[in-house]
């Protein structure tokens, strides 16, 4: 197969590496934002910004150039994954509306709000049907750092589209000795899956970085679970989809794992660090802190109650500290579990 991986970031790069090593021989091209990031990669043959110990394959080719270089590589592909933070998936879909090639993108989140746009807090999914209705796209998702995909460890993840091509092309490019990828045709339970683990990390590194105890994580993950089942249900997924990978698997990693950059948040803001301070110190994207107002937003508005995200929000915004946010949860009415 030809596959371009669009992103040179830590989980872009470690895609591309993931595909140059597999044993059918893909012929891969990581396209880097910038002629001097390729330059750099190319003359360290790594990535030393991102993933400084990953060597890349010698097979891994570099590229780099504008909207319509891209456009053009990606018409002679077999395969375009986007490996761009949410906020710039709209650009980038809308650069490859004319794409023949199977697209799918990498990104987990919710679409910021925006005040001079009439749509907010969509899905990726979502953008891609109004700037790129006739691309054949879908997403890659599940439980993985980028470090441990990157180094060949053994790993899980969900092919998503409601295309059969998209998925069989993703299959094709990733399966292999030390990474499953499994076939899912329910996009909306994915891609909300995704989302809203990121938020609840922070919930659960902010109860760990309190000391609340095991009991207190356990219930948090289980009771997260529940919240990020009725948003997705009430959006059209199947439940089902978030007992799956990309549900409960990702939830567990992203909460609970030491490479989570969302869990790291929660945790220093229970060391008392502002947003801005916990957000700096991580030197990479933390998609929950930029999409769990749209998560809560997106929940109102079809009257779904989503508790531990709405404590995130206001924790986020400065008008619960952590200790408040963790008593307003404590304090809710009892309720039946199903609830």
């Amino acid at each position: 197969m030809k596959i371009i991986v669009c992103g040179a970031g830590a989980w872009g790069t470690a895609v591309a590496i993931s595909a140059a090593a597999h044993p059918d021989g893909h012929a891969v091209t990581l396209w880097a934002h910038s002629r001097a990031q390729e330059q750099a990669m190319q003359a360290a043959r790594s990535n030393a910004r991102y993933l400084p110990d990953v060597a890349f394959p010698p097979s891994l080719g570099l590229a780099s150039g504008d909207a319509a270089d891209l456009l053009a590589r990606a018409q002679a592909s077999d395969l375009v994954v986007l490996a761009a933070p949410m906020a710039a998936l709209r650009g980038l879909l809308h650069g490859l509306r004319d794409c023949r090639a199977p697209v799918a993108w990498l990104c987990k989140g919710f679409e910021a709000s925006s005040q001079d746009s009439q749509s907010f807090g969509l899905l990726g999914h979502e953008i891609q049907a109004q700037v790129a209705p006739d691309l054949i796209a879908g997403v890659l998702s599940g439980p993985s750092f980028a470090q441990e995909v990157a180094a060949g460890r053994p790993t899980a993840l969900v092919a998503a589209s409601e295309y059969a091509a998209v998925r069989d092309a993703l299959v094709r490019a990733f399966h292999g000795p030390s990474v499953r990828v499994y076939a899912n045709d329910d996009i909306v339970g994915v891609e909300v899956g995704g989302a809203v683990k990121n938020v609840l990390a922070i919930a659960t590194g902010l109860c760990d970085g309190l000391a609340l105890g095991l009991n207190a994580r356990a219930a948090l993950i289980t009771r997260g679970l529940a919240e990020m089942t009725r948003l997705g249900v009430a959006l059209g997924a199947r439940a089902e989809t978030f007992m799956g990978l990309s549900g409960l698997g990702d939830l567990v990693l992203t909460a609970t794992g030491d490479l989570s950059r969302n869990r790291r948040v929660g945790l220093l803001l229970a060391q008392g660090q502002t947003l801005a301070q916990a957000v700096d110190s991580l030197g990479h994207v933390a998609e929950g802190v930029y999409c769990a107002r749209t998560v809560v937003q997106r929940a109102r508005a079809l009257g779904v109650e989503m508790p531990i995200s709405e404590g995130v929000v206001a924790l986020l915004d400065g008008t619960l500290s952590p200790a408040e946010a963790v008593a307003a949860l404590m304090e809710r009415e009892p309720t039946a579990e199903g609830g």
